[in-house]
Parts: structure tokens; C-alpha cells; sequence
């Protein structure tokens, strides 16, 4: 991308490019999936599983539930023993710790079913 700090033509390049950075953006068919992680606070194994997640960052959306908020306490009635949970796309996946080797290989399926393979 450009930057804006330019005079005149530069700074009309610029606003082209972001424009074309955003429709790529928009139109790509990736979606990624949705790693929902139930949690409460405070929950330091919950910490612990964000910081061994961060290198895949990029291949999911995080999306976290508090399951001692009161619209959760049917989560909170399932999971309020075995946090830090997690499902991937709506699925179980992992509980209590995070297990890179299963996140992984659910990652790559996801990924290539995207992928069109």
C-alpha cells in the first residue's frame, strides 16, 4: 500500500490502492473459522491457552464467551468445571488445555475444505 503523506497524484494512488486492498478484502472466499473459547474471570488457565494460541492467530477469529454472564448460564451449567473450553465452527474441540496437535489438524481440514480440496 501507499502512503498518504505525499501531495496531489500520490495521495489518489493511495486511496485507489486501499480501495483495491478492500475489495480483495471483501471478495475473497476465504472466511475463517470461528475458535470460540469459554471462559470466566479470573481463569489463568484461560491465559495460559490464549498465549499458547497466539501463533495461529491469523487462522482463526477468536470469539470469547463468559459463561457467568446470565444470557450464558446454560454454558455456564455445562462447562463451569472444565473451563477453559473450546469449540471450533460451533463443534467441540478441546477442553482444559489447549491441544496443538488436534487444533492443528482441524485447522488444516477446515482449510482445505475452504480450499476447495
Amino acid at each position: 500500500m501507499k502512503m498518504l503523506w505525499f501531495q496531489g497524484n500520490s495521495i489518489q494512488l493511495a486511496k485507489c490502492s486501499f480501495r483495491l486492498f478492500l475489495r480483495n478484502l471483501s471478495s475473497s472466499k476465504t472466511v475463517l473459522p470461528v475458535l470460540t473459547l469459554f471462559t470466566k474471570d479470573p481463569c489463568p488457565l484461560c491465559e495460559e491457552a490464549k498465549e499458547v494460541l497466539e501463533p495461529y492467530k491469523n487462522r482463526f477469529i477468536l470469539q470469547e464467551v463468559d459463561i457467568t454472564l446470565p444470557e450464558n448460564s446454560a454454558w455456564y451449567e455445562r462447562y463451569k468445571f472444565d473451563i477453559p473450553v473450546f469449540h471450533l465452527n460451533g463443534q467441540f474441540l478441546m477442553m482444559h488445555r489447549v491441544n496443538v496437535s488436534k487444533l492443528e489438524k482441524q485447522l488444516q481440514k477446515l482449510e482445505q475444505q475452504s480450499a476447495g480440496g
